[in-house]
């Protein structure tokens, strides 16, 4: 960067250097007082010149000076979404939209459309907030704060999957070079994979061309969580490739399936620092962000990896009889699917 070695001392220094022998440079003389006001100026431009260099670069930047170099390749910072599913009610009511349901740490979803139940009925529902945080288990919307008159019990099925937060740095980065680096053209595979992935909720795609015979294209999503896409992400993905795809292509694009990876293990751990529950809770953790790093990237899951994740987690020192969905060996993953966390069954 240009401030290295580039403190006011170092530049006096350098000016200094170049000041003849014969005059005197020390300090309280003429040179050497002039020229040290010179060198802080010329420091705080060096200093400048790396925040310029930084938030130019698109190795560095970061908020609006990313969005500035990304922006005009095409490149647009996706907005979150929120998400939304369909609420089991039972008893006898009218729901109006806007009435709000909540799990019971406070997340809360709006019916977004009014619903008479009789007996028992579905209400499409949507959180109140925009983001990843309402991404809940099934069976976990089970509150209404005002109560309403004939409504029994109320729980959403599934589990919810589809809140997504607003892109962040990394990932705009990573896509403005996969624009830039890949050749995107004439609607070859590396184009199809763009356009999925500009859409809101899409977090990637494999592409299989001539999938079906000639003028064919199979485009297989996930969403920014890393799980299956639900119909409303499919459609808008179709939707937005169908408005960019060349003349004559048949598109399709379908969901991946999500496989799930039970692991049972028998750990050694550290107990004078570390509960099984602290375990738990960390390697549920790493596991799920390594399913989501290798989603469409590979085609096993590795029980050597697997493996090395838990013995390098701190506070094990040590682990034996590991299965992963009980197989003690690599666990392969067909063309479209992807692994997701079932269960983790720790021993001791």
């Amino acid at each position: 960067m240009f401030s290295e070695d580039n403190l006011a001392s170092d530049i006096r220094n350098r000016m200094l250097n170049n000041v003849p022998s014969d005059i005197d440079k020390s300090e309280g003389y003429f040179v050497y007082d002039a020229l040290s006001p010179a060198s802080k100026e010329l420091e705080l431009t060096y200093a400048k010149d790396d925040e310029i260099l930084k938030r130019t670069s698109p190795y560095t930047a970061t908020g609006a000076d990313l969005e500035k170099i990304t922006n005009p390749v095409g490149v647009y910072r996706k907005e979150g979404g929120y998400a939304h599913t369909d609420l089991t009610v039972n008893g006898n009511a009218s729901i109006n939209g806007g009435d709000i349901v909540q799990t019971p740490s406070g997340l809360k979803f709006a019916c977004i459309k009014q619903t008479v139940i009789n007996g028992s009925g579905t209400i499409p529902i949507q959180a109140l907030e925009i983001g990843s945080d309402s991404n809940v288990p099934a069976n976990a919307i089970t509150q209404m704060p005002v109560t309403i008159q004939g409504v029994v019990s109320v729980t959403n099925l599934q589990a919810v999957t589809n809140g997504y937060d607003v892109e962040n740095d990394e990932s705009l980065r990573q896509r403005y070079f996969e624009r830039m680096q890949t050749p995107a053209t004439s609607g070859n595979k590396y184009h199809y994979r763009n356009w999925a992935k500009e859409v809101v909720g899409c977090g990637d795609a494999k592409v299989n061309p001539l999938w079906a015979g000639n003028g064919t294209v199979k485009i297989i999503i996930v969403n920014e969580n890393k799980r299956a896409a639900d119909t409303t992400l499919i459609n808008a993905v179709a939707e937005h490739i169908e408005d960019n795809r060349p003349i004559g292509a048949t598109v399709t694009v379908v969901s991946a399936t999500e496989k799930a990876i039970n692991i049972g293990v028998t750990l050694v751990i550290d107990t004078k620092k570390y509960t099984l529950s602290d375990m738990q809770i960390v390697l549920e953790n790493t596991l799920k962000q390594y399913f989501n790093k290798i989603a469409f990237v590979n085609n096993y899951i590795s029980y050597a990896s697997i493996g090395n994740l838990i013995f390098n987690t701190p506070g094990i020192i040590d682990y034996s009889n590991l299965l992963i969905n009980s197989e003690a060996k690599n666990i392969p993953l067909a063309d479209e699917e992807i692994p997701v966390f079932g269960t983790l069954n720790l021993g001791v």
